[in-house]
């Protein structure tokens, strides 16, 4: 069952997609470079335990720096990690945040996507170690981060933020959670 943390004003949900439009000064962050934590994004998540692959596509109206929105792996608010489309320097990149009481961030330009541009999102988890993979339109999976994560029970699903403003419009379609993908990293 879906759980929202830090639930936005405007949202609708259905079979096919949730929509948003997220609130001022959102964001998820804790401490490393900026000095203070964050626990305001919206994320809207769902139970799950032991190995699994979630996968979502999403888009949204991405304009302002840091607008963000993508999938959030959460155990708590010291352990968590988020990824998806970040809008900074004047363009979209994939960006992943793990946190395990810091957070630390990573970033692959995407200079070919536009604010059009469907990017879809898998995150596996195989034990203590997650894989974070995305792709844009019909393209083969990318792999952006493989990190350690405790094994613990978590939460799954969708997240969105905009720290420095309000008003990004987000459309997540194709949610789901399933068995793992092959441990096989390469193909």
């Amino acid at each position: 069952m879906r759980k929202w943390l830090n639930e936005p004003a405007e949202w609708t949900d259905d079979a096919a997609s949730l929509t948003l439009v997220t609130e001022k000064a959102t964001d998820f962050w804790r401490e490393t470079f900026y000095g203070f934590t964050r626990d305001s994004g919206h994320a809207c998540l769902e139970p799950v335990t032991g190995d699994f692959s979630a996968s979502l596509t999403v888009q949204a109206d991405y304009q302002a720096l840091y607008d963000q929105a993508g999938i959030m792996l959460r155990v708590d608010e010291t352990s968590w990690i988020k990824a998806g489309i970040e809008f900074t320097d004047g363009l979209m990149h994939f960006s992943t945040v793990v946190t395990r009481n810091v957070s630390d961030w990573s970033v692959i330009p995407l200079p070919e996507a536009t604010p059009e541009t469907p990017v879809s999102i898998r995150l596996t988890r195989h034990g203590d170690a997650v894989r974070v993979q995305f792709h844009l339109g019909d393209e083969r999976w990318q792999m952006a981060r493989l990190c350690p994560f405790p094994v613990a029970d978590a939460m799954v699903g969708m997240t969105a933020c905009t720290p420095e403003r309000a008003g990004l419009n987000v459309r997540f379609s194709a949610f789901q959670i399933g068995p793992p993908i092959s441990r096989q990293l390469h193909d």
